[in-house]
């Protein structure tokens, strides 16, 4: 390819609108190739926290949290997708378990309620020195997810107290202070009143019952484990015992309000923060519901079947979720019912957040289900169906009913979890598949945001059900490219079969980091198929593929920029960077289908700023400028002049 760079006359007025600085030159990068988004990801717990406000779990509300995010944009980001945000219990880290309304009160920070302002001057300032002092060794580069939920709920209980010992007191001084705040936990708990009361009462009632599962709930009442789904003759009945309940337990109703109201207005806060850094904020919504969710809302879920994850590539052996699945039954009538919950869940994300990550949205188009009952689950998973898929199954009768294709539109030559197991669709029966995804569109319309800023995170498997939605509402899906399979030119994962609509990535929060893949690589001898395909990728010109790949199969630290490079250089039009990634770090965030400590506890380095930076210069985290570079000069055209000068600025940029 003819290098004309040097054309300064063609160059100047471009040059001039980059600026010096090196994220005026990515940014106009991105704009060059086409990247509409490059966020970053990185789930609650495992952000940075300042030493003075470090509990062991990390909190995008801290300090520390905020400057992270400067840090981000700074680089170049104008975007972050955070984890799922709901309340976990004190046993179970995951937050794909979370609660589907309630905020993580893990998630407070504490520092804010020392303060003086709006919530401030609620927690005295030793005890918040005693729980930084207090936090396991360790947990400044690992959440400990246990501790730091018992010294955040005492906090929380001393915040409260402090509250209302005070509000009762009318200490002078204090009583316009905390008559705003009682003003504003009114109005919180009179406007989330349908979801407060269920998720409030949950707790209570478990311990109660001595039991964190509803359906381990004994003794009398029995009630109890259907109080929002009673049955023929039990509405009266139902009614009474809630009133009782509500009755009982008013100021542990009260407590459980107070603290979400600090959860959403720090949440509020961080919004202003982000906007103000010029990054959209995702969400995440999750697929599955906590137990207090399966609880509150088991009328809308279908009786028989659980949803799980069917064999993959991913999962061979498939995965037992357990979660409830929405009961198709009730989507005749969108303002009750499974379509109601999803409005409200989608009303209150879009009102939080400027985009939406759908976690699995299989389960929103064609779920896999199995047997509620089966002795054995993961092999219930492994024989289950599609709900809507299923028309003349055997071991599955049930679901004949619930069938939009007819037998005749089933490839029984293929694992009926394949893609291909249905093979056409009429524009009517993908109306009836895209039922929630209408409803999801339907919202983020009515809160002004952009359908293309939902995000949906189909990774292996695309069953042409769900393929159809996607075209329907102009989406796209995810490309991980560090699971792309170099001998097969289709490949979903490949860069080169990603569509602009697509998000992707080198790896998610599922998956190794690239640095720590590439030890992997470099042991079985893969770096050299990895630099060749890369080449293929990258070079200028395919006389230049060969040297190329010679030179990134000798450095493996190389080869990980042109892997990064490789996302800016594909046709998507969306990039996600994994913090571990970014960061240069090999530890894994989560390992999919274990339990332990060890998962969604990894956290950002404290000294993050400095060791980014010298990592950087190594070769040993992501070099965004270097990237970058390499993606230009990878693409030719009519502007290749402009992209070769803003290629060699970027080469410039000091490491």
């Amino acid at each position: 390819m003819k290098d004309v760079g040097n054309d300064r006359a063609d160059a100047a007025p471009a040059e001039a609108r980059w600026g010096d600085d090196e994220r005026g030159l990515v940014e106009a990068a991105l704009g060059l190739l086409g990247i509409r988004n490059l966020v970053l990801a990185i789930h609650d717990p495992s952000f940075p926290s300042d030493d003075a406000e470090d509990i062991g779990r990390g909190s995008p509300n801290t300090d520390g949290g905020r400057r992270f995010l400067r840090f981000a944009r700074d680089l170049g980001f104008n975007g972050v997708q955070l984890g799922p945000q709901g309340e976990t219990s004190a046993d179970n880290a995951s937050p794909y378990d979370g609660t589907i309304f309630s905020r993580s009160t893990l998630s407070i920070a504490l520092a804010r309620l020392v303060e003086d302002g709006p919530s401030g001057a609620l927690l005295r300032p030793e005890s918040l020195r005693e729980i930084v002092a207090g936090r396991p060794p360790g947990s400044e580069a690992r959440a400990h997810h246990g501790h730091a939920y018992r010294a955040q709920r005492a906090a929380l209980r001393e915040a409260y107290a402090s509250f209302e010992g005070r509000r009762r007191r009318d200490e002078p001084g204090e009583l316009g202070e905390l008559a705003d705040l009682e003003r504003r936990l009114d109005a919180f708990t009179r406007r989330n009143a349908a979801w407060l009361e269920r998720d409030g009462l949950y707790g209570p009632l478990c311990a109660e019952h001595r039991s964190g599962w509803f359906h381990g709930w004994s003794g009398e009442p029995e009630l109890d484990r259907r109080l929002y789904a009673p049955g023929p003759g039990e509405v009266v009945a139902c009614g009474e015992r809630r009133r009782a309940l509500l009755d009982r337990y008013r100021d542990e109703l009260r407590f459980y309000a107070f603290c979400q109201l600090l959860a959403h207005e720090q949440h509020a806060a961080l919004r202003t923060v982000t906007a103000e850094l010029g990054l959209k904020l995702y969400g995440d919504l999750q697929i599955g519901y906590s137990p207090q969710d399966a609880w509150a809302y088991q009328s809308v879920f279908l009786r028989g079947y659980l949803m799980g994850a069917p064999p993959s590539r991913t999962n061979p052996e498939g995965q037992v979720w357990s979660y409830p699945v929405l009961d198709p039954a009730q989507y005749e009538d969108a303002s009750s019912g499974g379509l109601a919950l999803v409005r409200a869940r989608m009303d209150k994300m879009f009102d939080e957040f400027d985009g939406v990550r759908l976690d699995h949205p299989h389960g929103l188009v064609c779920p896999w289900v199995y047997a509620a009952d089966a002795p054995d689950p993961l092999r219930a998973v492994q024989g289950g169906a599609r709900l809507f898929s299923s028309p003349d199954l055997p071991e599955h009768p049930l679901l004949a009913r619930y069938a939009i294709v007819s037998p005749a539109q089933l490839n029984r030559a293929v694992p009926r979890y394949a893609d291909g197991w249905v093979t056409s669709l009429s524009p009517e029966q993908v109306g009836r598949y895209s039922v929630i995804f209408d409803t999801i569109a339907r919202c983020a319309e009515a809160r002004g945001r952009a359908i293309s800023d939902v995000v949906c995170e189909v990774l292996s498997t695309l069953p042409f059900p769900l393929g159809a939605v996607l075209d329907r509402h102009g989406l796209g899906r995810f490309r991980v490219t560090q699971k792309a399979d170099l001998d097969n030119p289709k490949d979903v994962y490949r860069s080169e079969n990603a569509a602009p609509a697509d998000w992707i990535m080198v790896g998610t929060h599922d998956t190794p980091p690239l640095w720590r893949l590439l030890d992997t690589w470099e042991r079985a001898s893969a770096l050299g198929r990895q630099a060749a395909y890369l080449a293929t990728r990258l070079a200028p010109s395919p006389a230049e593929e060969g040297a190329m790949a010679r030179a990134l199969a000798s450095d493996p630290r190389a080869l990980a920029q042109a892997k990064f490079a490789d996302l800016f250089a594909s046709p998507a039009s969306n990039v996600m960077v994994f913090f571990a990634d970014l960061l240069g770090m090999k530890e894994i965030y989560n390992t999919p289908g274990t339990v332990g400590d060890h998962n969604w506890s990894l956290r950002v380095p404290r000294d993050y700023e400095r060791s980014y930076l010298e990592m950087r210069a190594r070769g040993a985290a992501l070099d965004l400028p270097r990237a970058l570079a390499l993606a230009l000069r990878a693409r030719g055209g009519a502007e290749s002049v402009e992209r070769g000068n803003l290629a060699r600025r970027l080469e410039r940029c000091p490491r």
